[in-house]
């Protein structure tokens, strides 16, 4: 393979690769998002004896987007040091420096670094959003608990 089909290649396996996979874990951040806001819209506190159980019901795929929120910077990074490399790598077979070509390739690169942050920074706050409901369903249960011992 020609170095230069060979940078065409990689970059194209770069932009759909890393933009693939931050598109994929913002999609499943949404539906988890959305599936838990449901639950704790639908959730019947009376059905619930122990608190313990009601935890754990409450906090299933809470990890899971916080887990998101946290490593799609990082996935966006790897994404733009990759790129940062194959623009370096395709200047130096060229064999001449063209700032040009430098700021294309750079400006490119970063893409992926915005976009990690744009799937980090709403999982962020959707995991917030659903930790806080989650703490004021529990507040809920114990002041029903605390209702039923009177």
């Amino acid at each position: 393979m020609h170095t230069s089909n060979f940078i065409a290649y990689a970059e194209g396996v770069l932009d759909y690769g890393i933009v693939g996979i931050l598109i994929i874990m913002s999609i499943v951040t949404l539906w988890l998002f959305i599936e838990r806001l449901m639950f704790y819209k639908s959730i019947r506190l009376e059905d619930y004896q122990d608190k313990d159980i009601l935890e754990l019901d409450l906090s299933n795929n809470l990890g899971t987007i916080g887990a998101m929120g946290a490593n799609a910077p990082y996935v966006g990074l790897l994404g733009t040091v990759l790129g940062i490399m194959l623009t370096f790598y395709s200047l130096g077979d060229i064999g001449t420096v063209d700032a040009k070509k430098i700021m294309i390739g750079l400006a490119l690169a970063l893409k992926a670094t915005a976009l990690g942050l744009v799937v980090a920074i709403p999982a962020i706050a959707f995991y917030t959003i659903l930790l806080r409901k989650m703490e004021r369903i529990l507040v809920q249960f114990d002041i029903a608990q605390k209702s039923k011992e009177k």
